[in-house]
This record gives C-alpha cells, sequence and structure tokens, in this order.
C-alpha cells in the first residue's frame, strides 16, 4: 500500500476567481520607500491636505495667549526694541548705518522667517510621530505643510514690516524697487524649505540636534548683519567674502538696498541667495527622500 503524501492546507481564498484577476504587480510593501518619481506623484496628489493643513494651523500658535496673533508682530517688535537698546545705543553700532531703524527691522523680521524654519524643521517629524505611523503617506509632506505654514504666518509681519519703514522717520522712500521684493521672499522661502528638509532628517535621527540647532541660530543671527553691518565690524577680506555667502546676509542685504535704499543690489549678492534657493531644496529633498523608511520608527 502506497503512502499518502500529507497536503499542505490551502487558503480558503487561494482558489477564488476574483482574486485571480487582481492585478498586484504595483503594489508595494508598506513603510518601503518608493522610486523618486512614484514618491513626487504621490506627494502632489496630497497637496491639498498639505495647503488644508497649513492653513488651519498657520494663526493657531499663539491661540492661548491673551493677546493671541498679535505676537507674530509683536515678538519680532519685542526683539528689535532689545536689540535697538543694546546695539544701537549702548554699543553705538547705528553709528554710519543710514536709517539704522529700517536697517534692524529689516534684519529682525526677515532673519527671524529663516530662523524659525531652521529650529521649526527640526521638530517636525516628532510632532507628527503619530501620523507617521499611523498612516502611509510620502513624509515630506510634514515639513513642506510646515515650512508653507511659516510662510503664510509670516505674510503678515513682512507686510508690518513694510509699513513701519515707511511711517517711521527717516522714513523710507517708496519706489519701483519694493517690486522687486517678492523675488526675494521666493528665492528665501525656497531655501528656507531646503534647510527644513535637511533638519527634519536629521533630528529625526538624533533627537539632540533640536537643542544644537538654538544656539546655531543665534550664532547664524550674530555673523548676518541683523544688528549692525557687517563690513564696520569685518575688515580681512577673505573673513568678509565668506561672511557674503551666508543666504541670510543676502536677503538682508538685497532687501534693505530695495526698501530702504532704493538702490538696485549688487550682481553678485542676487547670484549667490539664487544659487543657495536652487541647490539647498534640490538636494534637501534628495536628502530627506533617502530616509523615508526610517521616520517614525524611533
Amino acid at each position: 500500500m502506497r503512502p499518502q503524501r500529507s497536503r499542505e492546507p490551502r487558503h480558503p481564498l487561494e482558489d477564488d476567481p476574483v482574486l485571480e484577476r487582481v492585478d498586484v504587480t504595483r503594489l508595494m510593501p508598506v513603510g518601503r520607500r518608493p522610486p523618486l518619481g512614484s514618491y513626487l506623484r504621490q506627494l502632489w496628489g496630497r497637496r491639498y491636505f498639505i495647503w488644508a493643513d497649513s492653513r488651519a494651523r498657520a494663526f493657531a500658535g499663539n491661540k492661548d495667549t491673551l493677546l493671541g496673533r498679535f505676537w507674530l508682530v509683536g515678538r519680532p517688535l519685542l526683539d528689535g526694541f532689545t536689540f535697538y537698546l543694546v546695539f544701537g545705543v549702548l554699543l553705538d553700532a547705528s553709528r554710519g548705518v543710514e536709517n539704522y531703524i529700517g536697517f534692524l527691522l529689516v534684519g529682525v523680521f526677515m532673519f527671524s522667517f529663516s530662523a524659525r524654519a531652521l529650529t521649526g524643521g527640526a521638530g517636525a517629524m516628532s510632532s507628527g510621530k503619530n501620523m507617521v505611523r499611523s498612516f502611509s503617506f510620502p513624509r515630506a509632506a510634514i515639513p513642506l505643510a510646515l515650512m508653507l505654514r511659516e510662510t503664510l504666518s509670516t505674510v503678515p509681519t513682512v507686510l508690518t514690516m513694510m509699513a513701519m519703514i515707511l511711517v517711521i522717520p527717516p522714513h523710507a522712500p517708496l519706489t519701483w524697487y519694493w517690486l522687486l521684493f517678492p523675488v526675494v521672499f521666493a528665492l528665501q522661502f525656497l531655501f528656507n524649505l531646503g534647510m527644513t528638509l535637511y533638519t527634519a532628517r536629521l533630528a529625526s535621527a538624533v533627537p539632540d540636534l533640536r537643542l544644537v540647532l538654538g544656539f546655531f541660530s543665534r550664532f547664524w543671527m550674530y555673523g548676518s548683519g541683523v544688528m549692525y553691518s557687517i563690513d564696520r565690524f569685518v575688515e580681512h577680506p577673505t573673513v568678509l567674502a565668506i561672511l557674503q555667502l551666508n543666504p541670510a546676509y543676502c536677503v538682508l542685504e538685497i532687501t534693505r538696498d530695495l526698501l530702504l535704499y532704493a538702490r538696485m543690489p549688487e550682481l553678485s549678492l542676487w547670484l549667490t541667495l539664487t544659487a543657495w534657493a536652487v541647490v539647498t531644496p534640490l538636494l534637501g529633498f534628495v536628502y530627506f527622500w533617502q530616509g523615508e523608511e526610517g521616520y517614525g520608527r524611533e
């Protein structure tokens, strides 16, 4: 008598004719990094979510305070007043600077936009950890939404800055150069976006980086000419040339030339800022995409 071969039990759905007609060739394991082209298409498909999330949270950061949205403008105003007393009055950094009040307002308001992008990106993935673990979507949507949210909340502060330099003596002239300011703001946005993507991945891997970035932000501020003219304190040509490659310095110098001094900024400033605005978000996006599989697993 021939021994019967043991047969493994078959799944009851294994012979289902409906499942046989399902195309599973395009299915991917959950959590695996998709190709870059597919990743971009998925991200574009979430554009409405990114916009809705950014718009809903843009002005909610100070909702638990008594003055609410006033702090969007009030915080840089208080910083500007403090810097004016310390650097403008006590240290006499205003000497030789034309329209120092406007100079300081532009420095504080415009630099704070980049500073918030730097530190905000570091906390982007940790704040969205629950959503990352619960849903499947391109993780780049989180830093993109954060950057768009920061931009929406910055627009009223920038408009306030422009109004202040017009009405506070010595009044800045209203010229056609002001029409070029949106170009500067767009370039700053692109650079900030790339910086946010970098810090989002780095801080996701090294949480302690969020504390270090706070110190770096202050060091960056002092090297960008926010409160004083760098040319006055730096005389070494090599050091000065290095500082002038700083994207924040380029933003401040171009903005001051356009809004305060009614003159066309130097071409080198435009080229340097444009290079930062193109290279930083492109490399930052690829760098963030390469770490897609690791987000939410810490």
